[in-house]
């Protein structure tokens, strides 16, 4: 049981994800949009109720600026209800441009799942700190970065008229200079 001044808990997590199958259904069966094994990064926060709209705007911001930074054009939607299912009331997703495909694709899910999980989970603060009333918490979770999905977006809009793709400017400083650009193997 959390006390309100505990509130927002926020957590940041890095984790290697498995699909069952890559290109389910047909879809993005070649290449390395959808793969079998993958790592994201992922923001979670169990939020007050009073908090978890202006909560969950945070989170997007979150990954907008991320985009932002990597200078990759990128659009958000916010999902309709008939396609969030129904842990979630609320959803966006950021969606990057792919110019090879000539259309946007998702890289970030960002849902607000007010008290549904908290429910199943019975994870509480108090209304008043001290106090005996409780109510449950909110629970909000966006990912910050899928990176196969950024990968493509990198090489599909910095890729140049002789094959080679320039890294953006805001990860020079994490590279070594000769990996600042990918350059194409010649015969």
């Amino acid at each position: 049981i959390f006390e309100p001044t505990d509130l927002p808990i926020r957590f940041a997590g890095v984790s290697a994800c498995f699909r069952k199958e890559a290109g389910s259904h047909g879809k993005d069966t070649k290449g390395i949009f959808r793969v079998h094994q993958f790592t994201k990064v992922e923001q979670f926060v169990f939020s007050h109720p009073d908090e978890s709209w202006k909560t969950h705007e945070e989170l997007i911001a979150n990954a907008e600026e991320y985009f932002q930074r990597l200078k990759l054009p990128y659009r958000i939607v916010n999902v309709c209800t008939g396609d969030i299912g129904t842990v979630a009331a609320k959803k966006y997703d950021l969606e990057l441009w792919m110019p090879g495909q000539d259309r946007y694709r998702e890289a970030v899910s960002c849902s607000n799942c007010t008290a549904y999980q908290s429910t199943g989970l019975n994870i509480k603060y108090r209304i008043e700190k001290g106090g005996l009333d409780k109510d449950y918490v909110h629970t909000l979770n966006s990912t910050m970065v899928a990176n196969p999905r950024t990968f493509v977006a990198i090489m599909e809009n910095y890729q140049r008229a002789d094959g080679s793709i320039e890294i953006p400017r805001s990860l020079h400083e994490y590279l070594p200079s000769e990996m600042r650009e990918i350059v194409p193997r010649r015969a």
